[in-house]
């Protein structure tokens, strides 16, 4: 959708348009979006019963907000959807500093062109995207970062230090009709945040003593991690008092959510079958519920994300070195993402040494659990005899799928490597592999056959 055409106030005044504060517009598009049956916040998965409907209460209430929760729950995301609840295009004054409504004029420059071109004041439009801003948090983000201070260059060109119009304004005042996002808000230096106290209860700001008085419009956001993890710092107490509502996150509660965040996020060069991606959803999930693990930290979305990524990438790896006409993932990948991912897990300081035991476990784990979930009935006597009488089955990162497939025992006119594949939807070699390859560890994780790794290939026997 293009932008409006309209080029002066006073076309805009002929339109009808009306002036909205910025917390009424949220609250109208949002009441709008809940009352079309439409999701206002898309891509977000598992917060439904919980976070959703808190943030919506918080949003038509007006309220300041900020987020608290372990890394990697979707607090950014979150506060990035809210850029849909604004008006798609908004009129700004034509070259205005702060972008400030046409019939509102904030700054003094502002006011001026206002009283002199009345009708005629120029005006254009300015798209929602354009209203968001997010700052990451940082010790040594400054005041005039974040608020604003004098501008030597303007002082330079013969202004006095006491003239409003030497000020260069910081990213809040710059948000001025917008929503302005501060990620890991506890980094931000004390200082720093009792130069915010003004801005959330006044909605005006103070710079180096100036008489300056603002009526910003702008919805502060925030996030953090909870205060008993994050030792670098803390939010101050009459900064947490200003915020309307503090609502803290989670990770996925449903494994379904969990697939489906992985799904959404990955950035996979290579086909991961979905029994893979549940492996690594149950592995994660898994390791959130470690004593081993420390779970003040948490373990990340990105964790499982990263795997997949990883595992498609040994995928295609494998499928250049070898001439595979297709690059699919295996159980086999498995392995390969667990060697690099381990370094993202924090583990309690007993663990010392166990680490890679406890990653194994927890995969084997993650792995039974897939079997028993998809193959639950499948009689595979037939298969189990077949090693028992001798029949070794070898696999490993650099094994295509046909070579695989080729060195299966034949099982007569058995179709239970039919029934493997169809329980798991595999149709083409490289997923047939992968399926069988999953029954083959879920018979090792049972115990009805044994498996010996080495030299970069697994032999199942």
């Amino acid at each position: 959708m293009t932008a409006p055409t309209m080029t002066t106030v006073g076309e805009l005044r002929a339109s009808g348009h009306e002036a909205k504060t910025l917390r009424a517009e949220i609250r109208d598009n949002l009441l709008a979006a809940l009352a079309e049956g439409r999701d206002p916040w898309p891509g977000l998965h598992g917060f439904e019963a919980t976070v959703i409907p808190q943030l919506e209460r918080a949003l038509i209430a007006g309220h300041d907000i900020v987020l608290l929760g372990e890394r990697g729950q979707g607090k950014t995301r979150l506060l990035r959807t809210m850029v849909g609840l604004l008006d798609e295009w908004s009129p700004v004054i034509e070259g205005s500093e702060l972008g400030e409504h046409p019939y509102e004029p904030v700054i003094a420059a502002s006011i001026r062109r206002a009283a002199e071109l009345g009708d005629d004041l120029p005006i254009t439009w300015r798209h929602r995207d354009e209203r968001y801003a997010e700052k990451l948090a940082t010790p040594d983000t400054s005041v005039a970062d974040l608020i604003g201070d004098v501008d030597p260059m303007k002082v330079a060109e013969g202004r006095s230090l006491g003239d409003p119009e030497t000020i260069h304004f910081g990213l809040i005042p710059r948000s001025h009709r917008g929503i302005v996002a501060i990620n890991e808000l506890p980094d931000l230096a004390e200082r720093i945040q009792v130069a915010m106290l003004n801005v959330m209860e006044e909605r005006d700001i103070q710079i180096r003593g100036y008489v300056l008085r603002l009526p910003l419009d702008v919805l502060v956001v925030a996030s953090a991690n909870p205060e008993d993890y994050t030792n670098r710092g803390r939010i101050i107490t009459p900064l947490k008092d200003r915020f309307g509502a503090e609502i803290r996150t989670h990770y996925p509660t449903e494994l379904a959510d969990e697939v489906a965040v992985i799904r959404q996020e990955a950035d996979l060069v290579a086909e991961v079958p979905d029994h893979l991606v549940e492996i690594l959803a149950r592995f994660t999930r898994a390791l959130r519920g470690s004593s081993a693990v420390d779970q003040r930290s948490g373990v990340s979305a990105r964790f499982a994300i990263a795997g997949a990524e990883t595992i498609a990438a040994a995928a295609i790896h494998r499928a250049t070195r070898q001439g595979e006409p297709e690059a699919v993932a295996r159980p086999v990948d498995l392995e390969t993402a667990v060697d690099v991912l381990g370094g993202k897990i924090e583990f309690e300081s007993g663990e010392e040494g166990r680490e890679d035991e406890v990653l194994d476990h927890l995969l084997r784990t993650a792995t039974a659990e897939t079997v028993r979930a998809h193959l639950r009935g499948v009689d595979f006597g037939l298969l189990v005899d077949a090693i028992e009488a001798g029949a070794m089955i070898t696999t490993g990162e650099q094994v295509t799928a046909r070579d695989f497939l080729a060195g299966l025992p034949a099982l007569g006119e058995s179709e239970l490597y039919d029934e493997v594949c169809e329980r798991l939807g595999a149709t083409s070699d490289g997923q047939r592999a992968g399926a069988i390859e999953l029954a083959l560890e879920g018979l090792y994780l049972a115990r009805k056959v044994s498996k010996d790794s080495g030299g970069g290939e697994t032999v199942y026997g």
